[in-house]
């Protein structure tokens, strides 16, 4: 028997409507500011766990790959474009970080606060 039920994955950020802005235009779902002062900011997700973003002053975002700047943990997203997904991501703001193996089945990118995540295809 489980101890407990993940209910929301929360990153911190510098921004946390911003990056809440960003994952939903990735992802879909509803963005509800949870705080009213823009310190936490929920992303309501169809079929999955929730994201948060948390405010957090002085954010210095992990570097990929760096063993001193650690990424600590990063989001798998399944799409079935690669390409295609890409784009989009990249039109929102991502930054690739791998750019020099195309013929993996992932490719790993920052989000605009500098948090890695993959597109991985399906």
């Amino acid at each position: 028997m489980a101890l407990a039920k993940l209910d929301v994955v929360v990153l911190d950020c510098p921004d946390p409507r911003a990056l809440a802005g960003f994952y939903a235009a990735v992802l879909g779902g509803t963005v509800e500011e949870e705080s009213g002062d823009g310190t936490w900011v929920d992303l309501k997700v169809p079929g999955g766990p929730a994201l948060a973003f948390q405010r957090a002053p002085g954010f210095v975002p992990p570097r990929w790959p760096a063993p001193d700047r650690s990424q600590q943990f990063h989001l798998d997203l399944t799409v079935a474009d690669l390409d295609a997904a890409e784009q989009g991501v990249l039109e929102l703001g991502a930054k690739p970080l791998d750019a020099d193996d195309r013929e993996r089945t992932f490719r790993v990118y920052a989000d605009p606060a500098g948090h890695p995540f993959c597109l991985c295809a399906c």
